[in-house]
């Protein structure tokens, strides 16, 4: 079965993986068209030959030709244009970097495999197809509300035959008690004979509809029971989960319209099964006889349709979108002192009669035990508009109610941090809770919820601890009142760690971590001995702390200073797969080793806290052997003056007496340079768009900066050498007189 197809038959949190995969400049509208073309071709053979590129390139553009050509048969128009625009994209951006398409493909390919892998592992593990088993369940619920709805229709209907039937029963017998009463011949109280025979048929007939009409409603709540058991333990606890996993970067939670729709349907048949037991307590009123079936079990039916109305109410008040600053929204629940932070409600029973009667409010660490249990636990208190009414939204109809300009602020007290306190800033847990009740004829229902635990930081540096207390507690625990979590944190497999890890890079970028890269990082975080064994456990204070006879970063503070790293300079080529990143210098060396001089590799430094990158190339020595020379990191200071990918291009190595000259010709495993990294470069200093016609002519002449190292000894030292375009266009005609294909780009004309 072709992959694409599989891939289509997968749960919705796998497709939400490959959603990510694709955007505008390489649409998932390709893919779908020519999924068995883009299948039936090796894209890591072709994104390694420049020639076969251009021809697959163009082979592709041909595809989506006749695709377009079949789609004007259909005379379907809207297709057609959307056909036409991928087209101009693909040649806009692949027309010269074809092997940059091929490489974005073949990336995508391997994404998709391992997706795919993961659901079929999935799948082995549960003993069942994948998906199969959640649509399954899924649909035996849909037909248990579905079924639900329809038997309290059939009761609603059965009481308003019993209804009609004892109103007809009580005039026949009113008026024969009437006959009776009145002086009557011998005829007539025959008659009377017949009729009062009549209405004891009809009263054997009014009994046994009444039993009918009790068991129906008894087999109505019943069902309501299963069914809310189901939503409440069952389907809601896994939403949360999956909420839990969408906060610390696992896929996009699904949303809650399916949920709140069964929780609507079983709220609305439980009001209307509660309408219906006071039409059968009126009737009672109306008509008593001993052992009405309807009076003896009137009291148990309104309690229970009561206690699960109530139950329902209760669990159906969730917090759709949890507390984050909208200045770090890929990191929520770290909360800055000062900075405003948002945070949304949600009722999952739409009632269209609760509309603005639900006033929620917002309150901080209430009523927790810790403030008393933990010394110098930090006490903080909600500044701005903390109460808000429930409204339904006018694009999906939902009650919710929004906070959106609410700031914490500390509150000061003697000593309210000491010594003694064991746990850190970023291991403080805290909890905002949402408290509202729904008032109805006869009926109060306190509501109150809670988010998942924030940390609370004083100063933006403070985020990445704070960000790895909220990733570890997501990861082991459900229990979103347990906030003394870190004064004995559990530990956390290595197979766990490394999927949230992944996810951490999947969630600004749009590559995770391959498991060439997975297994390095458990090799530095576990030592090569365990093999990156998926069952080792990982301590708190060894993701996160250093021991006191240990030097450099702690493990996830260097993780995370490479991931800002990424996002601010190397997203784009990360995104292209240039970068292999995480590698052991081992790994390293046996990769490059027999490669031709001149290939190269990217990975991260290891000792950089602030996340570094570093080019690692290979090289004859005399005697034949390779021999491998690593740049000092680049760092987010380097960065912010060139580009990655121009210090790529203009990177020299310069010998004692030679002209510098570039030794990073290939990246690995045989790329040419200018192929896999042309597209990135930067503009070329004389293109039309970089020249300002405002300006005086002849004032400055354009100067280009280039990285040069100097062999000293067996040491790089770099420095950067400042030439105008006529030293760096015969520094170029020189490196291509020794046979170096290299691009000019760094000349320019004066302006």
């Amino acid at each position: 079965m072709a992959l694409w197809h599989q891939l289509q038959q997968l749960d919705s949190s796998y497709l939400e993986q490959v959603d990510q995969l694709y955007d505008d400049v390489f649409p998932m509208e390709i893919r779908q068209y020519l999924s068995q073309w883009i299948e039936s071709h090796d894209w890591d053979a072709v994104a390694a030959n420049v020639s076969l590129a251009t021809l697959r390139f163009h082979e592709l553009l041909s595809q989506l030709d006749e695709q377009y050509s079949r789609l004007s048969l259909k005379n379907d128009f809207l297709l057609q244009h959307n056909i036409r625009k991928i087209k101009r994209n693909l040649q806009e951006h692949f027309q010269e970097y074809p092997v940059q398409m091929a490489m974005i493909i073949s990336n995508c390919l391997k994404e998709e495999k391992r997706i795919l892998e993961s659901a079929i592992k999935t799948q082995e593990n549960a003993g069942s197809p994948q998906g199969s088993v959640v649509m399954e369940k899924q649909k035996k619920l849909d037909n248990q509300v579905k079924q639900l709805k329809t038997s309290v229709q059939e009761a609603e209907q059965d009481i308003q035959a019993l209804e009609d039937l004892q109103d007809e029963h009580d005039f026949k017998r009113k008026t024969l008690q009437s006959q009776v009463e009145s002086e009557m011949s011998q005829r007539i109280a025959k008659e009377i004979q017949q009729e009062d025979m009549m209405i004891r048929a009809m009263f054997i007939k009014l009994n046994s509809t009444r039993e009918v009409v009790v068991t129906e409603l008894t087999r109505v709540l019943k069902l309501a029971d299963q069914i809310q058991f189901t939503l409440i333990s069952v389907e809601l606890p896994e939403w949360k989960q999956r909420q839990q996993m969408a906060c610390i970067g696992g896929p996009p939670n699904a949303c809650l319209d399916q949920l709140q729709s069964w929780f609507t349907t079983v709220a609305e048949c439980l009001q209307q099964t509660r309408q219906q037991l006071n039409k059968l307590q009126e009737l009672v009123h109306k008509f008593t006889y001993k052992n009405d079936p309807i009076a003896v079990g009137m009291s148990s039916l309104q309690e229970q349709a009561l206690l699960l109305f109530t139950n329902l109410l209760t669990s159906s008040v969730v917090v759709e979108r949890q507390p984050c600053m909208p200045t770090h929204p890929q990191r929520p629940l770290v909360l800055k002192t000062g900075v405003q932070f948002t945070v949304k409600l949600r009722l999952l029973v739409m009632l269209p009669e609760l509309n603005c009667h639900l006033k929620v409010t917002a309150a901080f660490d209430k009523d927790l035990p810790e403030k008393s249990t933990v010394k110098g636990f930090r006490r903080f208190y909600i500044v701005g508009t903390s109460s808000k009414v429930m409204n339904i939204e006018e694009s999906n109809g939902c009650l919710s109610s929004e906070f959106r300009h609410l700031q914490l602020k500390e509150q000061k007290s003697a000593g309210s941090r000491t010594n003694e306190n064991p746990l850190l800033i970023m291991e403080e847990l805290h909890s905002i809770s949402f408290n509202t009740q729904l008032n109805q004829p006869g009926l109060s229902i306190d509501l109150t919820t809670a988010s998942l635990p924030v940390v609370v930081i004083s100063h933006i540096n403070q985020l990445p601890s704070a960000w790895a207390s909220i990733l570890w507690y997501n990861m082991l625990c459900t229990d979103c009142q347990s906030l003394s979590f870190f004064l004995n944190p559990p530990p956390v497999k290595w197979a766990e760690l490394a999927k949230v890890l992944s996810w951490q890079f999947s969630s600004v970028t749009k590559r995770g971590l391959s498991t060439e890269q997975m297994s390095m990082l458990a090799d530095k975080l576990l030592g090569p001995e365990t093999q990156g064994d998926p069952e080792t456990l990982i301590s708190w204070s060894k993701f996160m702390k250093l021991a006191a006879n240990e030097k450099g970063v702690p493990f996830w503070l260097w993780i995370d200073g490479i991931l800002d790293l990424i996002k601010r300079f190397l997203l784009n080529i990360w995104n292209d797969g240039l970068i292999m990143g995480f590698i052991s210098k081992d790994k390293e060396k046996a990769l490059l080793r027999d490669k031709h001089a001149g290939t190269f590799l990217l990975r991260f430094s290891e000792t950089c806290k602030e996340g570094g990158i570093t080019i690692t190339w290979v090289e004859q020595s005399q005697n034949g052997e390779p021999q491998l020379h690593s740049v000092k990191p680049y760092t987010k200071t380097d960065l912010a003056s060139i580009t990655f990918p121009d210090i790529i291009r203009t990177y020299r190595l310069m010998a004692a007496g030679n002209i510098p000259e570039s030794p990073l010709l290939y990246l690995y495993p045989g790329i040419p340079r200018d192929t896999a990294f042309g597209r990135h470069y930067s503009s070329k200093p004389n293109d039309p768009e970089n020249m300002d016609t405002d300006k005086p002519i002849n004032l400055y002449i354009r100067r280009t900066m280039i990285p040069v190292s100097e062999i000293s000894g067996t040491r790089l030292q770099e420095i950067m050498l400042p030439l105008s375009p006529e030293e760096f266009g015969m520094l170029e005609h020189i490196n291509k007189d020794n046979g170096m294909d290299m691009l000019v780009e760094a000349g320019a004309s004066p302006y």
